[in-house]
C-alpha cells in the first residue's frame, strides 16, 4: 500500500472516530438531560474517544478499508427518564440525537471552510488539503447521519419508527425487528451485491442544502 493511501486512511479513520464519538456523546448527553444518569455513570458523557471506542467496529474494521464503522452502543434506561418523559418519548429523542449531532458537525465544518475561504488569505495549496479534510468530515458524517436513520433495528431510526408507528402496523413491525440484525446486514452488502446504494441520494441532496445555507451566510 502506498504511503499516501495509508495516509488517506489515517486521516479517514480519525474523522470517523471524531464523528462516531460525538454521535455517542449526543445519545448520552440527550438521555441525561431527560432524567437518565446510566451512561454518565458509565463515563459516557464525555468526548474521550476511548471511552465509546469498540475495538472491531471502531478500529480494526474501519482501518482495514471496510466502508462502514460502529462505536460502543450508549446504555439508555427509559425507567429512569423523568416522569413527564414516557419511555417512547424519550427514547426517540435520545436516539435522533446521535444523528443531529452529525449533521451539526457537517454544517460547522462547510461553514468553516467558508468562512476561511472568504475571510483567509492562505495558499491554494493549504486551501485544497483544507477542503479534503472538512469536505470529507462533513460528507463521513452526513452518511453517518443518513445511515443511522434508516428504520432498521438496531440503527437509530428504528426508534424514531418504533415511536411512530401506528397500532395496527405493531405486529407486523415487531416480526420486522426481529430480523433487524439480518436485514442490515443485507443493506450494508446491497451496494456490492446489487451495485445499488441507498445512501448516496439522501447524501447529496443533504450536502446540497447545507452548501446553499453556508454560501448564503458567506
Amino acid at each position: 500500500m502506498a504511503s499516501q493511501d495509508v495516509i488517506e486512511r489515517l486521516i479517514i479513520w480519525i474523522l470517523l472516530v471524531v464523528a462516531l464519538t460525538v454521535h455517542e456523546w449526543a445519545h448520552a448527553w440527550s438521555a441525561y438531560k431527560l432524567g437518565d444518569d446510566t451512561a454518565a455513570l458509565e463515563g459516557r458523557l464525555t468526548f474521550n474517544p476511548l471511552a465509546h471506542i469498540d475495538p472491531l467496529g471502531t478500529v480494526i474494521l474501519p482501518l482495514l478499508g471496510v466502508p462502514f464503522g460502529w462505536a460502543k452502543p450508549v446504555p439508555i434506561n427509559p425507567s429512569r427518564f423523568r416522569r413527564n418523559i414516557s419511555p417512547g418519548t424519550g427514547m426517540m429523542l435520545t436516539a435522533i440525537a446521535g444523528p443531529i449531532s452529525n449533521l451539526i458537525l457537517a454544517f460547522l465544518s462547510l461553514a468553516l471552510f467558508a468562512s476561511t475561504l472568504r475571510f483567509g488569505d492562505l495558499s491554494p495549496e493549504f486551501m485544497r488539503s483544507l477542503w479534503m479534510v472538512l469536505g470529507m468530515f462533513a460528507s463521513l458524517n452526513i452518511v453517518l447521519a443518513v445511515f443511522n436513520m434508516f428504520p432498521i433495528p438496531p440503527l437509530d431510526g428504528s426508534r424514531v419508527a418504533d415511536f411512530l408507528m401506528p397500532r395496527t402496523l405493531r405486529p407486523a413491525w415487531d416480526q420486522f425487528v426481529s430480523l433487524g440484525p439480518f436485514i442490515l446486514l443485507a443493506f450494508i452488502m446491497l451496494p456490492r451485491i446489487a451495485n445499488v446504494n441507498l445512501i448516496e441520494g439522501p447524501h447529496n441532496w443533504v450536502m446540497k442544502q447545507m452548501l446553499s445555507l453556508v454560501s448564503w451566510l458567506a
